[in-house]
């Protein structure tokens, strides 16, 4: 996660009675793996290994909790709970991976070498007492060496450098659902209560009129940046070429201007109706230069194309399910044509017109293969409250199955249960799939938030 801001603090403490050699041997070997999982920049590593309260208060007066991302939490050897008590105290806040040792040598008839396992549910019992929610902290028990390990500093690393950047977004939503499509209508002081992001709104019409008063020599530059993506835009009207240029650029401005990380526009029936022009290609052309964007006005839709593009470092696909395939254990994923260029099988992504509407452009394609994937979505109970929906598989290598764009998830479960499952727990229409495997990053970050995460 070196793209995004973060700082991770290791606090490696035990006691000086047990064996310390085997313990300086583990503090070193765990101080190179917490360095190269994380990058040297990102975590703060003691000195040397911490033997005493005295000597762990002492390096606590060091650092700066409000700037802490990560507490990695390692019992040495063991350490009764006054330890956890001391980094409790001052740390109340930031999320805490609680790392166990294997014992070295075992089964020798010999001298209990470090007794980490044994602190730890000191730790444990200490951090439950001092924490609310169902997750408290993360666990992990290993060697610096197991791949379970490294995969827990990355994963919470991830997760965590993710809620401290979601803290300084802005995001967007562009004029309000069509009817019906409730579901994805958000009201700001939600996300930010839940995620402290910021949400601004601003009607579809603001930014037709801004459109509509952009002259050809204007947009000109956007109809250029477009034509490195799009191929087959010749094919489509001059006046809608035109009149997609104009959108692009007052998208696009409203975006860089306004510091938007995540936007949800409204698309039909405006575009259609008062435009004359869809809106489907700006908003693929900002999903393929970094900016989150859903369509029909997902507001929580963008939001999980942001956590998961953050997770992936990759432009995400939005989209229905639309089909499901037992004979080869497949969900197909689809929508009119607004998915971020990047993602097509060839080189260009082709245009052409809206599958209803009949006017374009929109986009049409097939997306490319990856041998991950994860679908996502972060939703609501009928009561209001946040949950996330996680599944895993990879996306296949298929061309478009209907007109727009569309992408073919093999998941590791049963496809069919899955959408059963998705169907009777009545989850939202729209989903993402993300290209990589992200989904115990996406775990962990619902435990940071408490929020319930449902894995399919």
């Amino acid at each position: 996660m070196s793209h995004l801001e973060f700082t991770a603090v290791y606090i490696p403490f035990g006691v000086g009675t047990f064996h310390m050699e085997s313990a300086q041997d583990l503090f070193e070997r765990s101080s190179s793996a917490v360095r190269e999982v994380l990058g040297e920049e990102h975590v703060i590593v003691p000195a040397e290994k911490i033997l005493s309260i005295a000597a762990l208060s002492e390096y606590l007066d060091t650092l700066e909790p409000e700037k802490t991302d990560l507490i990695i939490l390692q019992n040495l050897t063991f350490a009764n709970a006054a330890y956890t008590y001391e980094v409790l105290r001052r740390f109340s806040v930031a999320p805490i991976l609680l790392w166990t040792l294997q014992e070295p040598v075992r089964g020798d008839g010999g001298r209990l070498r470090l007794n980490s396992l044994t602190g730890a549910f000191s730790a444990g019992n200490a951090i439950r007492a001092f924490r609310d929610g169902e997750h408290p902290f993360e666990y992990v028990i290993g060697t610096p060496e197991d791949d379970s390990v490294r995969a827990a500093l990355r994963d919470l690393a991830a997760a965590a450098a993710v809620k401290r950047h979601l803290r300084s977004v802005r995001l967007a939503q562009v004029g309000h659902t069509p009817e019906g499509f409730g579901f994805g209508r958000a009201l700001d002081q939600e996300i930010t209560a839940a995620f402290g992001s910021v949400v601004e709104s601003i009607e579809a019409r603001e930014l037709i009129d801004i459109a509509k008063k952009t002259s050809d020599e204007e947009a000109r530059e956007y109809l250029t940046r477009a034509g490195k993506w799009l191929r087959g835009l010749e094919n489509t009207p001059e006046k809608n070429v035109k009149d997609f240029a104009r959108l692009y650029k007052a998208y696009s401005e409203y975006v860089t201007g306004h510091g938007i990380a995540a936007l949800a526009s409204r698309c039909w029936p405006d575009f259609f109706t008062d435009f004359g022009t869809p809106v489907c290609a700006v908003l693929s052309l900002l999903n393929a230069e970094g900016t989150a964007a859903s369509c029909e006005s997902d507001l929580y839709g963008a939001l999980s194309m942001l956590i998961a593009g953050l997770l992936t470092e990759s432009a995400t696909f939005f989209g229905d399910p639309v089909c499901v395939s037992d004979e080869e254990n497949t969900i197909t994923f689809w929508h009119c044509g607004m998915a971020a260029c990047s993602l097509a099988r060839e080189d260009n992504a082709c245009v052409g017109v809206h599958p209803n509407r009949k006017i374009g452009p929109t986009m049409e394609f097939g997306c490319k293969a990856s041998p991950s994937a994860t679908i996502f979505r972060v939703g609501r109970k009928k009561d209001g409250s946040f949950r996330f929906f996680v599944a895993e598989g990879e996306i296949l290598d298929r061309p478009r199955q209907f007109l727009g764009t569309s992408l073919v998830v093999q998941t590791k479960k049963s496809a069919q249960e899955i959408v059963e499952g998705a169907v009777k727990d009545g989850w939202e229409p729209h989903y993402v799939v993300a290209y990589g495997d992200c989904a115990n990053a996406l775990t962990i970050l619902g435990h940071l938030y408490d929020i319930p995460v449902i894995r399919y």
